[in-house]
């Protein structure tokens, strides 16, 4: 009797249903991408210098055409020594994608640079890879970009 006892206990046991992992990295999918959207708003409003130091991770890297890769401390230098007064530069991500830990993810999207001089464009493409940070919010750890998207 006691292994018919232990049969009916094992099989009525209510079975958690699996965490819908599409749910979850869609939610995160969103999040990078408002994060990112974020990062460009506040570029416009407040200029690249600002929104770079608020978005970077204390780790981040640049790159940026004709230096080597730009990591951490010498990342946020070249950042604050960054005179942005001449231009407006914004941007818009295509895509996101999440890492299956749901902790790294990227973007990817399209640029623009607008010189306050003149009334031309200059476009181009940029990847960033993001970090959630322990409070929640996303922080890149590695951003590129690259000039002559039309």
């Amino acid at each position: 009797m006691p292994a018919f006892i232990a049969l009916l206990f094992f099989s009525c046991r209510s079975r958690t249903k699996p965490e819908n992992t599409e749910d979850k990295s869609s939610a995160l999918r969103v999040e990078i991408l408002n994060a990112d959207r974020a990062f460009s708003a506040l570029s416009e409003q407040k200029g690249l210098r600002t929104a770079f130091m608020e978005f970077i991770d204390n780790d981040g890297v640049l790159l940026r055409p004709g230096t080597p890769p730009l990591t951490g401390g010498n990342a946020m230098d070249f950042i604050t020594q960054s005179n942005d007064s001449s231009f407006t530069m914004t941007w818009e991500p295509k895509r996101a994608i999440i890492a299956s830990s749901g902790d790294l993810g990227y973007t990817y999207g399209v640029y623009a640079v607008r010189p306050r001089s003149t009334d031309s464009v200059i476009y181009g493409s940029y990847v960033t890879i993001w970090k959630k940070q322990a409070n929640g919010k996303w922080k890149f750890v590695l951003q590129s970009g690259n000039e002559g998207v039309e």
